[in-house]
């Protein structure tokens, strides 16, 4: 394996083997150019991930550990922020990729200009994105064939154009999606394929999906899971001008006199410190960690936080919203088998101002659950015993039992952010992260209208018993948006439209915390789109020099 001293200059550090991680490395190894990555969690392959839900449920096995990096949360900026595991995200090579649902929808043409068609919403930071659609089009369609996805395109009624199919067919439907497509004809309402970035056959070398049902929280022990560590960081090793190092906490962003990143300052496993330079440095840490990152790289030039002249890094903060609703069917539906979902539902995909409200989203049939233990701890409806012999036979409704899951939008406020907590440190010694989080009205109506829409399927769906949980304000999540938003003003934003930031001319921030903008609560492929786009024109800056020039005077 390639191996460079931190003494070398690469060109390029990524901190964060993510999504975004992974595209940087590839894309800008394979283009000729000198790549170290950083990754603060292990190194896993195949081989080395559990088919183990009671593992995967009590121990942070491929997600952030709260004990090692707690992080505080308080609803409004008046209150004490108290601690609280508000953020989830993947710690290890390939990210949230490598245990994700990996149902990966691009975002719409609606999506990027909201603000364009329906005004603008009080007391929020609603814009349109400076891209559209047709700028990240081709994007889409390089991540889905570099990668490996399964879909059909053109079933979906309500896509936007797309320029190829997508490279594999789709996934076999599940019993969930026999009966939503049964639902849907009885409400006048339509069904589409879930297109997901699993292989729904071999494809460049890599083995099909086994349908083996530990999907989500899970890692692939085949490869089958398009996921940044399978798909993107073997072509970039094999250039031989990329080395992955795991078990790297960075702590600092390094910058000149003049402004300029020089490099990074990281923590090594064995907690020493480590100086690595670089002539430009790739930040993808995530919509949490990047603008932590970026307010712990301070300094007399950047004195509230690298990158931060406009006072927006850690602003904005978006979580995905979620509404759900559950029931049980007269005979086996075997949900707990093979990819979590295959057909979906996008009528209330837009916003409609006859709702009396912002929002909108996609509903999905899927099992809902890690494995029949979490259905056990967590999925069993309010009325079911707790103990005894009346307990486990609800249990064994696990077999009979379906979810729809909605996935809706989230309004950007600037009160919604992250920053350093002044009083609480991570094991490195570290300000931890704190977390300022409340749902805007429209969002909590919006959950309310999701919740009621899936109990409808559910009926027409012909389930014998449904519930569904009480809609409440978001405290936690993952799905991480917008602190660090784009833009083409610098005064209101942190990176231009190819995620280059407006302050520092040799720094890029590339991963969900530069959405402007939800779209609806999948970002993943949207995010991979925005990777492959600012790649290609960093190589472009790159060979051109224009690396060295300042962004604006």
């Amino acid at each position: 394996m390639t191996k460079f001293k931190p003494t070398t200059q690469v060109d390029f550090v990524v901190i964060g083997a993510g999504g975004a991680g992974g595209v940087m490395a590839k894309e800008l190894s394979t283009a000729g150019f000198q790549v170290v990555v950083l990754e603060q969690g292990p190194y896993l392959r195949e081989k080395d991930f559990q088919l183990d839900e009671l593992r995967i449920r009590n121990t942070p096995a491929l997600v952030n550990d709260h004990a090692l990096q707690p992080n505080t949360f308080r609803k409004t900026e008046q209150e004490k922020a108290v601690l609280a595991p508000a953020i989830s995200y993947g710690r290890c090579v390939g990210g949230g990729t490598v245990h994700y649902t990996a149902t990966h929808w691009r975002f719409r043409e609606i999506d990027f200009v909201e603000r364009t068609r329906l005004g603008p919403i009080s007391g929020t930071g609603f814009a349109d994105w400076p891209v559209t659609y047709a700028d990240l089009e081709p994007y889409y369609t390089k991540a889905e064939w570099d990668m490996g996805y399964s879909g059909l395109g053109g079933a979906n009624p309500f896509e936007s154009p797309r320029s190829k199919p997508y490279p594999l067919p789709p996934m076999p439907m599940k019993s969930s999606g026999i009966l939503l497509d049964h639902a849907a004809q009885k409400l006048g309402l339509h069904t589409a394929p879930v297109p997901v970035a699993i292989l729904s056959q071999p494809y460049k070398g890599r083995q099909g999906c086994v349908h083996c049902g530990f999907c989500e929280w899970f890692g692939c022990k085949v490869g089958a899971k398009s996921s940044s560590l399978s798909a993107l960081f073997p072509a970039a090793e094999k250039t031989g001008r990329c080395e992955i190092r795991a078990n790297s906490y960075v702590r600092e962003i390094s910058t000149d006199k003049s402004g300029r990143v020089t490099g990074v300052v990281y923590f090594d496993e064995q907690k020493k410190e480590v100086v690595q330079k670089a002539k430009a440095v790739v930040l993808c840490a995530n919509g949490s960690e990047t603008p932590r990152l970026l307010l712990l790289s301070k300094s007399n030039l950047f004195p509230n936080g690298l990158a931060n002249s406009s006072g927006v890094v850690g602003k904005y903060l978006m979580w995905g919203s979620n509404a759900s609703a559950h029931g049980i069917f007269e005979h086996p539906l075997n949900e707990f088998k093979s990819v979590q979902a295959t057909r979906s539902i996008e009528d209330f995909y837009e916003s409609d101002p006859k709702r009396g409200f912002y929002g909108g989203g996609r509903i999905d049939a899927r099992y809902g659950f890690m494995g029949p233990i979490s259905f056990a701890l967590t999925g069993l409806p309010p009325d079911a015993p707790r103990w005894g012999s009346g307990f486990k036979q609800a249990c064994q409704e696990f077999t009979r039992t379906m979810a729809l899951q909605a996935f809706a939008t989230s309004l950007p406020l600037e009160t919604n952010n992250i920053t350093l907590d002044p009083d609480v440190k991570d094991a490195w010694g570290l300000p931890a992260m704190r977390v300022t989080y409340k749902d805007h009205p429209d969002g909590i109506k919006t959950k309310e209208f999701f919740r009621e829409r899936a109990l409808e399927i559910l009926d027409a769906a012909g389930a014998i018993k449904k519930w569904a949980g009480p809609v409440g304000e978001t405290r936690s999540g993952g799905h991480l948006m917008g602190t660090c938003r784009m833009g083409n003003d610098p005064k209101t934003s942190v990176v231009d439209k190819f995620n280059r930031a407006h302050d520092v001319p040799n720094l890029f921030i590339v991963d969900g915390s530069s959405f402007v903008t939800s779209g609806r609560n999948h970002p993943t492929c949207t995010i991979e789109a925005l990777a492959y786009r600012a790649a290609e024109n960093i190589a472009r800056l790159a060979k051109s020099g224009s690396l060295k020039a300042p962004v604006r005077s």
